[in-house]
């Protein structure tokens, strides 16, 4: 397993992602992103559980306030209203550009076989979980997951404004 991209996460940030998540946080290996406060918005979970299950799910929003946003979008149809984006075919390539970057920032920490192709989120053909997707733009960055990025967005929260309190 190589090294990830971000710092091993802390005692404190585990302690916070349990209380944002309301269940003991498991197999976190970092903090992919953080709201302007510090507190961690986005964890980077092992591709392989400790009990051995394969956990495709590399970033997952953790944020209460992030992910009442996006669940806001969802429960109101934007999902579906993305999945019509990939009919253009610059976009549809983007957003293969996106799940090819994921799998190689989960590769990069462990190849599992179970999983091998597979990324999040629907991708590459489909818009299946804008939590995902959210959670790969928060970690990646602007421009490598447009549908991430575009939900984003159109959410009611900032990763630049807190809303810890």
């Amino acid at each position: 397993m190589s090294t990830p991209p971000f710092g091993a996460p802390s005692a404190a940030d585990i302690d916070a992602v349990s209380r944002q998540l309301g269940r003991p946080a498991r197999n976190v290996i970092g903090i992919a992103a953080r709201c302007v406060c510090g507190a961690p918005t986005v964890v980077s979970t092992r591709p392989r559980l400790d009990d051995g299950t394969p956990f495709p799910t590399l970033y997952y929003l953790s944020h209460p306030a992030a992910t009442a946003a996006i669940s806001t979008l969802e429960a109101n149809g934007v999902m579906a209203e993305m999945q019509q984006l990939l009919t253009d075919e610059s976009i549809s390539a983007d957003y293969s550009r996106s799940h090819l970057a994921y799998l190689a920032d989960r590769e990069g920490l462990e190849f599992v076989e179970e999983i091998a192709g597979i990324s999040a989120g629907g991708m590459p053909k489909r818009v299946k979980c804008l939590h995902a997707l959210v959670g790969h733009s928060l970690a990646a960055g602007p421009g490598v997951n447009p549908i991430g990025d575009l939900a984003l967005e159109r959410a009611e929260w900032s990763p630049l404004v807190c809303q810890c309190g």
